[in-house]
């Protein structure tokens, strides 16, 4: 039920007073044709908010300014303050700011205390009114750079007409915006806008050949025309004239080419390892401030043991651990995981991923991730957020530890090979490509241990294949982009095809390890990882923290030399120095599994049947189905590992159908 909450000449506000279990999730819309009525309004925003309850709330608001179409949405988990005075939209004490708000501020006491010095009085203890006073005061642009955390945000100015998009530096949380058929749309996921009347998306073919080359759209695309991601630590300003300003409060590139003399420099690795310890424990321990139960995913890698070890040492109780295995033992890391929990004395509990599990959650995935997507961790991720689920409401996860300590095989070994590929003659490299499919398989296999690790299990055919690719780049940007685009013909997919691909230019002072990592904390991680952590998290109500991506982290790790990342072969040498201090050594020293599983096998059998209906069927508009058809005959025969692009296939048609 709603019940009026407020009420004007121009503002109509309600709240929804049930609870649910729910997390955060915005939406909204301002159709500058002002068509519609007050009343219909609500019903549209209402609906809107109803698509994305699966982020939240223990509450829903919407909030309707009459005089100018303004139209805003939220769902909302209680972590912070459960009383209903913190629900939102949230307006500031001027009467000037209208907020709706996703995430966590994990400094707002410091900056509450700040505020509380210049005159404000708060009536909740919640993030949501420190954000709001602290961009009536300080300006959102200043207010943003003073906040530690994970957030995106919509900001109505009521007095200058104009609307406020918000996105955290690194891209944790998702926001997407765009004018479409006279209507700015703005939220936490598309599905959200589909209730409204002058929601008629055509799909991008230039999204949609990026996502069959890297498994996800990147930003700033979304799989829509017209629609895009806001880009990670960016302001968009929009106002009645449909005059669109953005602007970066937080640069990546900036701060790691101000460092490059540093990372130059000569450091004492006993003060970077202090000095680390220290930043990443407080961030551990703000993270841990809720009034509701938080727990920790465990996988036994270095980077979820790290924040495990440091969650249990600030804890006077055994904390909830979480991980997922397999039954075969080549992806499973549960054993070492186990290990892991019984020594720094955690509450673990752990979930075995069958066959009939996957098959049940395959259908809901679309649903789930509203945009093509198909890393196919998405399964056990979603998994193990279901399991967390039952016992707490928040979790952490030692997500971003890769990119920005050095933790990818490609890392260390594509410097090594590039190098050697530079002071070849081209047609060196292109009789290397052309005679891989006859050297000896220990060779073969020294030579693709550059690949990335999804692909550890793949067939020998696609492994010579994507090395294949790899010899005959001319660049490093070449080089990086055969590592994370996958094997596929697109000429063959699309019927008409739009050519694209994603832009690396080169970054001068930087290594070619630094190249790499900064294009990944660019794409990978925000578009592909930290998407991939949101939904499936989000789909259970479970809210997933990431204590290594607070931004004093990743600043600090571009100060860093390169041999404090990679030191004789070894990957996350620092991570490894920090974490040895608190488990031992042999307990995290076995080789990194990720997150694979064996979709490759199952498409052969307990997927088959359904593949083969969704490969059989019609064709979603622009894709030439005989390519796939073709594809899926050559994995099935064993003639070519192919199971990359078929399950990206599979992901795409499956959204196409619930969605189109």
């Amino acid at each position: 039920m709603l019940t009026r909450v407020c009420v004007s000449s121009s503002i109509v506000r309600f709240q929804q007073t049930e609870k649910s279990f729910w997390v955060c999730g915005i939406t909204g819309f301002w159709d500058f044709k002002n068509p519609l009525s007050t009343k219909e309004r609500q019903t549209i925003i209402k609906n809107m908010a109803l698509e994305i309850k699966s982020r939240g709330p223990d509450g829903e608001g919407i909030w309707i300014d009459e005089e100018t179409g303004i139209t805003i949405g939220h769902r909302r988990l209680s972590i912070i303050d459960l009383s209903t005075k913190a629900s939102q939209p949230m307006h500031s004490h001027c009467g000037r700011f209208v907020l709706s708000y996703n995430g966590e501020v994990y400094n707002f006491q410091e900056l509450r205390k700040e505020l509380e010095g210049k005159g404000i009085v708060f009536k909740t203890h919640s993030d949501t009114e420190v954000i709001l006073e602290a961009c009536a005061v300080y300006g959102v642009k200043k207010a943003t750079e003073k906040f530690i955390g994970m957030f995106a945000f919509a900001l109505w100015d009521r007095r200058g007409r104009k609307i406020y998009l918000v996105r955290d530096r690194l891209g944790i949380k998702p926001l997407y915006w765009g004018i479409h058929n006279h209507t700015l749309f703005f939220g936490s996921q598309l599905k959200s806008f589909r209730p409204h009347p002058s929601w008629h998306p055509k799909q991008n073919p230039a999204a949609l050949n990026l996502y069959f080359q890297y498994k996800y759209v990147p930003s700033p695309f979304s799989i829509y025309e017209d629609i895009f991601k806001l880009e990670p630590g960016h302001i968009l300003t929009i106002d009645s004239a449909r005059t669109i300003k953005k602007e970066s409060f937080w640069d990546l590139k900036s701060i790691a080419t101000h460092n490059i003399s540093q990372r130059h420099s000569k450091q004492s690795i006993d003060t970077t390892l202090k000095n680390l310890e220290i930043l990443l424990t407080d961030s551990v321990k703000r993270i841990l401030i809720s009034d509701v139960p938080v727990g920790c995913f465990l996988s036994g890698g270095i980077d979820s043991s790290l924040v495990t070890a440091l969650m249990q040492s600030l804890s006077n109780r055994p904390i909830q651990t979480f991980s997922i295995g397999f039954e075969r033992p080549e992806y499973n890391e549960a054993p070492q995981a186990k290990r892991i929990a019984n020594f720094l004395g955690t509450n673990h509990h752990e979930e075995i991923l069958t066959e009939k599990k996957c098959l049940d959650t395959i259908p809901n995935l679309s649903d789930f991730f509203d945009e093509p997507f198909s890393d196919s961790s998405q399964i056990p991720t979603y998994l193990v957020s279901a399991l967390a689920k039952k016992k707490v409401t928040v979790v952490l996860s030692g997500d971003g530890g890769d990119e920005l300590f050095g933790g990818y095989t490609r890392y260390k070994i594509a410097h090594q090979l590039w190098n050697t590929l530079l002071h070849l003659p081209r047609s060196v490299k292109y009789l290397g490509a052309s005679t891989l499919s006859v050297l000896p398989t220990n060779i073969l296999n020294t030579l693709t241990s550059i690949l990335p690790q999804k692909l550890s299990h793949a067939g020998l055919p696609n492994k010579i294949e994507k090395l294949s690719r790899i010899l005959k780049a001319h660049s490093e940007k070449d080089f990086y982009q055969c590592l994370v685009s996958q094997n596929i013909d697109l000429e063959k997919l699309f019927i008409s095809n739009l050519k694209t691909s994603l832009s690396f230019p080169p970054l001068q002072g930087f290594s070619f390890i630094e190249f790499m990592q900064y294009w990944d904390m660019k794409t990978y991680l925000p578009d592909d990882i930290l998407v991939k952590v949101d939904r499936a998290s989000m789909a259970v109500g479970l809210e997933a923290r990431v204590p290594l991506l607070d931004h004093r982290l990743v600043e600090l790790s571009w100060t860093l030399p390169e041999h404090f990342k990679i030191q004789r072969g070894e990957t996350k040498w620092i991570l490894k120095q920090l974490l040895a201090k608190k488990i031992p050594q042999h307990m995290f020293s076995g080789p990194k599994r990720g997150f694979a599983i064996p979709i490759s096998e199952w498409l052969k059998g307990p997927l088959k049947k359904w593949g083969e209906d969704i490969i059989y069927s019609t064709a979603p508009q622009n894709i030439h189905l005989p390519y796939i058809q073709h594809l899926w005959k050559e994995h099935l025969f064993n003639k070519n590992d192919h199971h990359e692009v078929l399950w990206s296939y599979l992901m795409y048609a499956q959204w196409n159908t619930t969605y189109h």
